[in-house]
């Protein structure tokens, strides 16, 4: 048998033509249904690990996989606003722990996450260098970014600018960044984290501007009493905070009017667990989601596209089947006098046909590699593409 491999390695190495085109069409009918497969796996068992790692979401009713991909993910779907005063509801309900989220705005074309110490100790992220926003106007970047960007603590970056032709909107707020994040192979790598007044600021909710009480110019005064002042928009607001102005950061808007994305709540047992959704179930305007149910009906949704392409692949092994065939009975043919002197040389027709498998296993085995090696590296580029696009 091993001479007969012999020969056949000897064939299959000097036609090489045939045997490039035969593995070429083997190896793409091979990596496109390994890798589609390879991808849903790998994205499936990523997305289910870390919607199984947040119990509860709370926000507002809309579009549950817009929600659930947006607080996990920090995705770029559009989410009506629930309200801090929900925050004070849920942590006054003694039901479980609230975790706010602000996820409007970005930087440098990351995601910006204004959020509350608590979201650090949930996710079990740990800082590699630096601290964690420990003051108005600071940033915390995950690994990734900083990578990318280049910078460390001490350095600074600026929020995107919301609208280039509307020039109401406020100015891009220059950050401090106070730490990095260490590598946690999740979506936190790529964001960057503010507290949640921070987050207000960039929004025009809070804002610090020039000490209006002494204020004497009639240019930006427009009316006095002894209560309040009333200024026009002449007045001159920061884009950063620094230890001289942050005493004036202010906010003249109730708890029922700061905005937040969504809520990550920790419910402190099942029983809590239970009476939020019930609580929840009877709401008008928010709702509470469980990211694990969420995640697995988009992923069946998956799934039954995946049966389609699976169908469309198994018409492309049929063709490719029947072309082999084709090609096998041309080279039958072909090769006729080569095998009638092997038959006369003393070899036994087993030993033709041991022959000719032998050539097609070869070019099988290689096709199988690598498809196995391109569906591997497609799988680990995959991350990479996705950023670029």
């Amino acid at each position: 048998m091993k001479r007969v491999l012999l020969l056949a390695w000897r064939y299959v190495v000097y036609h090489k033509v045939k045997t490039a085109i035969l593995t070429i069409c083997l190896t793409l009918t091979i990596v496109l249904p390994l890798t589609a497969h390879m991808l849903i796996t790998y994205y499936g068992e990523s997305l289910m690990s870390r919607a199984a790692a947040t119990p509860l979401i709370v926000g507002a009713k809309g579009n549950r996989f817009d929600l659930v991909l947006k607080t996990l993910y920090f995705g770029s779907a559009e989410l009506d606003p629930v309200y801090v005063s929900e925050v004070e509801t849920l942590r006054s309900g003694g039901l479980g722990r609230p975790i706010p989220l602000h996820l409007l705005y970005t930087t440098r074309e990351y995601p910006l996450v204004g959020t509350s110490l608590d979201y650090f100790e949930f996710r079990k992220l740990r800082v590699a260098d630096g601290t964690v926003p420990l003051r108005l106007g600071e940033a915390l970047l995950g690994s990734q970014v900083a990578a990318d960007l280049q910078l460390r603590p001490g350095d600074h970056l600026f929020s995107d600018q919301q609208s280039v032709y509307d020039i109401t909107k406020t100015y891009p707020l220059k950050m401090h960044i106070a730490g990095v994040l260490a590598e946690s192979n999740s979506p936190d790598d790529r964001a960057v984290f503010v507290d949640l007044k921070t987050a207000w600021i960039i929004g025009g909710i809070m804002h610090g501007h020039q000490d209006v009480v002494d204020e004497a110019d009639a240019n930006i005064i427009l009316d006095r009493t002894d209560e309040e002042v009333t200024t026009n928009d002449a007045i001159v607001e920061y884009n950063e905070v620094t230890p001289e102005n942050i005493q004036t950061f202010h906010t003249h808007a109730k708890p029922d009017e700061l905005p937040l994305s969504a809520i990550i709540v920790q419910p402190y047992d099942q029983k809590s667990a239970t009476l939020l959704k019930a609580r929840y179930g009877l709401s008008k305007f928010n709702c509470l989601l469980v990211p694990r149910d969420v995640v697995e009906e988009l992923m069946s949704l998956v799934f039954k596209v995946k049966r389609f392409f699976d169908a469309s692949f198994g018409l492309v092994a049929v063709s490719t089947a029947l072309f082999l065939i084709l090609v096998i009975l041309l080279s039958k043919r072909i090769r006729k006098r080569e095998m009638e002197t092997m038959l006369r040389i003393g070899c036994s027709r087993m030993t033709a046909f041991w022959l000719q498998a032998g050539e097609l296993g070869i070019v099988l085995v290689i096709s199988l590699g690598l498809a196995g090696v391109l569906s591997v590296t497609i799988v680990l580029a995959a991350p990479l593409f996705v950023r670029l696009l």
